[in-house]
This record gives C-alpha cells, structure tokens and sequence, in this order.
C-alpha cells in the first residue's frame, strides 16, 4: 500500500493524518477512521487495520481531529488537545475529512469509528445517511448517561460528578472557561468549557440508532462495560441490520486481540459489501 501524509484545512488548526491507498488503487472506495477520545492516528485500529483493508481495495484514512491526544502543542507554545475539545468541533472535523476524501473520488466513505469516535460515528451517519457502512469499534453509550457515573472502569469523574460539574460552571460563569480542572478518573485533565460541553452535547448513540439505515457492525471486548458500550442496545434500537460480536477476552483498546478484530472487521465489509477478498 502507498501511505501519504496528509495536511486537511479547517477554520482554525488544519487536521493532520495518513491517507492509504492500495498500489493497483482503491477498487473497493475508500474508508474513515474516527479515532477514540484522547487518541490519534497511529494507535489503537487505526494502526492495524489499514493493511487489511487496503488488501480488499480500500483506501483508508486516519486523521487527527483537533482534539486529539489530552494536552499538546503543536505550532506554538498555546495548550491545545482533547482537554479543550468540543462536540461540535469534532462533528464538524469528521464532516471536513470526509469531504476531503469526496474530492479525493469517495464521495460515500465506510465509517469506522472507536469509543468516542464510535459515537462520532453515528451522529456523522444520521446527518449522512448515504453512507454505505459502518463499524462500531467499542462505541460509547453517549447521551446524558454516558459521563454521569464513571462505570466499572471509573471514568471521567468517577464519584465526583456534581462537585466538578458544579465547578466547571462556577469557572465558566467567571470567564474563566478555559481554565484545566483535574479529574480523578480518565482522561485526568480537563478545561471547564469542555467538561460542560461533554456532559450536555454528546451525541446519544442510542436515541441515534433508529436513524442508522445502513449495515452496522458493532463490536465490545468482554472485558468492557456492558451499560458504557452498549452494542446490543444498540442493536434492538437501530433503524435497519445490525451485527454484534463480543470478542472474548479482549479490552478496549484490543490489546492481543489485533488480529482477530482486523478479521471480524474485514470478513463482515466483504459480505456485507459483496467484495472479493484478496487470496
């Protein structure tokens, strides 16, 4: 496969990330990553999947949104990242990617995308509904749930929900809504705008789901959350055919179990697109 650094323009930061192409072209149209809350584009699926799938035809593309990673600094000394991010900024950074890819010739991407991305993911398909599939890797439950307890992985606030929310707001009303707050659970640090935008703007997976026409695979490790990754709520609730796999013994950010998503992930594309796998 040929891999090509990429540069997409926004209004503000541009979006970095790797475009791959299979060497004979992309055959089979073109795939979208939509990477995990804090994460990027060289970790997690998004650094092994892109050889399976440009096997099958697929260009593939991995980007960052402008808030990847928790804290970073990129073109001057500012704080930028995930502790700063906001819903609809990261809507708004998948919708450009895709388009990015539409001038590239796949105007309608496979959407793929883990955890947060996962969620990311639905609202991007209920606001496209040309989308041909998409592929729930560990997607969040989203909604007013999502952050409200921090689940048997004690995420986020874990038990201190109110005390922060209650702070973000005193910080927010003060002018001070860029200020980092710390958190005791993941992702640890966090700015009071963003803590108050998460809680109230992220997409609601499930109240999403009906609106899902297109094939849907859904995958949860067995060791994840049944109530924070909800893929068989999901299920039941979406709007057209749905494939759940639970994949044993496996975590959320699939560690061991590479080989065995890149399958699952690969094997239902090719049925479900009714593609030719390569020998």
């Amino acid at each position: 496969m040929k891999t090509e650094l990429i540069s997409i323009p926004t209004p503000t930061a541009p979006l970095a990330g790797l475009y791959y192409e299979p060497d004979g072209g992309a055959t089979a149209g073109a795939a979208v990553y939509f990477h995990g809350n804090t994460m990027n584009f060289y970790v997690c699926a998004a650094r092994f999947l892109p050889p399976v799938l440009t096997r099958l035809g697929f260009a593939f593309l991995a980007f960052n949104r402008r808030g990847h990673d928790i804290l970073s600094t990129r073109n001057s000394r500012l704080a930028e990242g995930g502790a700063f991010q906001s819903n609809g900024e990261a809507i708004e950074d998948n919708r450009i990617a895709a388009e990015w890819l539409g001038q590239r010739g796949f105007p309608r991407p496979v959407v793929i995308g883990h955890s947060y991305g996962g969620m990311l993911g639905v609202r991007h398909v209920a606001d496209h509904p040309e989308t041909p599939a998409l592929v729930l890797l560990s997607a969040g439950r989203g909604g007013p749930r999502q952050d409200q307890a921090g689940g048997t992985e004690r995420l986020f606030a874990v038990d201190r929900f109110d005390e922060l929310k209650t702070r973000a707001q005193e910080l927010v009303k003060a002018g001070r809504g860029q200020e980092l707050m710390f958190m005791p659970g993941w992702w640890y640090v966090i700015s009071a705008e963003s803590f108050l935008d998460r809680i109230a703007n992220v997409p609601d997976t499930i109240a999403l789901a009906p609106k899902i026409k297109c094939p849907v695979l859904a995958i949860r490790g067995d060791k994840e959350d049944v109530d924070r990754y909800p893929a068989e709520e999901f299920q039941r609730a979406a709007g057209g055919l749905c494939q759940v796999e639970i994949v044993p013994d496996c975590d959320h950010f699939y560690n061991g179990r590479e080989d065995m998503i890149a399958e699952i992930v690969s094997s239902w594309l090719a049925r479900t697109l009714k593609m030719r796998t390569a020998a």
